[in-house]
């Protein structure tokens, strides 16, 4: 059934499919009605946005509650106290933040040692040294002291001997010499002279002398010159000054060859030393 131009007309809906639009198709000349047109767009923006918007609003919903069932998962173990306060541990047990003071009684280290015990004595005073470091690879051996070369002369004397020489006249000798052979090896050796001072010094200088050509080669405790068979050896910075009766003790290494007789004509300061 149709209807005529005079008839009414189907509404136009912008949601249903193959509706007449507002205007009559038939007749020429005729616009568009705009106003229901834009009517129209803005009902279909409204729907849009309310969609929008409760889609919103439920993916919030949806994360917080993800969210709550999360943090509830992973605070399932934990259990609030419900016991009475009398079960809690009492205040001696609780540790205390404060330091606690060690058991053990207090230490110090022991004082140092006194270089001049070790200077003063021949015994302590000895190089940090050996033949083995200085000439690697050959044997070294004591050798027996050496008898006298100048024994007293046995029997009697052919000629008058006058009456023995006094020596409470004598004046004391100003020092005393001691040599000591620490080692010696074919070519070389190694010893110590310790002088001992009725005087004190605020200096030194010890001079002896060789019979055999022996050459110091090296000096501690003391700085050496020698010069042919008689050898200087002078005070170091740190054992110059020495008390009365005190002790004045170097050590060498020298060389040697054939014969190796202890030293002689040995002085302090230029004042000839009694042998020990």
């Amino acid at each position: 059934m149709s209807y005529g131009q005079g008839g009414p007309q189907p509404q136009w809906d912008p949601w249903k499919p193959q509706s007449q639009q507002p205007w009559n198709s038939g007749g020429s000349g005729q616009s568009p009605d705009w106003a229901a047109l834009a009517d129209a767009s803005e009902a279909r923006h409204k729907r849009r946005r309310l969609l929008f918007i409760g889609s919103g609003a439920l993916a919030t919903v949806a994360i917080g509650t993800a969210v709550a069932v999360a943090v509830v998962s992973a605070n399932g173990d934990n259990r609030t106290a419900g016991g009475p306060s009398s079960q809690l541990p009492g205040a001696a047990t609780i540790p205390s933040a404060e330091a606690t003071v060690p058991s053990f009684a207090p230490t110090s280290a022991p004082p140092p040692l006194d270089p001049a015990d070790f200077i003063a004595s021949a015994k302590k005073d000895r190089a940090p040294l050996a033949p083995d470091v200085l000439f690697p690879g050959r044997t070294t051996a004591p050798v027996p002291e050496r008898e006298d070369p100048d024994p007293e002369p046995q029997g009697t004397s052919s000629g008058t001997a006058g009456p023995p020489p006094t020596t409470s006249d004598a004046p004391p000798a100003a020092c005393r010499a001691v040599y000591d052979l620490v080692h010696q090896w074919p070519d070389g050796f190694q010893a110590t002279l310790t002088v001992t001072t009725r005087q004190p010094l605020d200096a030194w200088r010890v001079a002896f002398s060789f019979r055999d050509g022996q050459q110091v080669r090296q000096m501690w405790d003391a700085t050496h010159d020698q010069k042919g068979a008689r050898v200087t050896a002078t005070a170091a910075s740190y054992n110059a000054a020495v008390p009365a009766n005190g002790r004045i003790a170097f050590g060498f290494i020298a060389s040697w060859d054939g014969t190796n007789t202890p030293p002689h004509d040995v002085t302090l300061n230029g004042r000839p030393c009694a042998r020990a």
